[in-house]
């Protein structure tokens, strides 16, 4: 079953809180979280605080069990930007940008939380050639 929730109007750059949400797509949330509380980033603890969120929802709305969750998706989009100006020298104004994102994260039950690793093939040797 997936569960949903949402941030808005986030004041982090979507570009910067897409970084982390790349990281951590796919991941348990237990190793999820782990990952966010290290990373240096700022935009971790925005990201971190939707995950929570998705997880209490899950657990408090649909009983499901934390240590299964998955997040599934975690999709960040732009929100408004505010305008801004700042004033310079001889009468003028520079324009600056506050932008704001929307965070959306969607966890998922499964049973095995692991993910399982994939195994390579088996590459056939090479057979050396003489020069006859």
């Amino acid at each position: 079953m997936e569960v949903i929730a949402k941030a808005k109007y986030i004041r982090r750059t979507p570009r910067k809180a897409r970084l982390i949400a790349d990281a951590v797509r796919g991941m348990p949330v237990a190793e999820a979280l782990a990952f966010l509380e290290f990373s240096p980033r700022h935009a971790a603890l925005d990201v971190a605080k939707v995950i929570k969120s998705a997880a209490a929802n899950a657990e408090h709305n649909f009983n499901l069990n934390r240590e299964d969750l998955v997040v599934k998706a975690l999709m960040v989009d732009e929100g408004p930007t505010m305008k801004r100006i700042r004033p310079v020298s001889r009468g003028m104004a520079h324009q600056y940008f506050h932008r704001t994102c929307h965070i959306t994260a969607v966890v998922e039950d499964r049973e095995e939380a692991v993910p399982t690793v994939r195994a390579t093939p088996a590459r056939t040797p090479r057979t050396t050639r003489s020069n006859s």
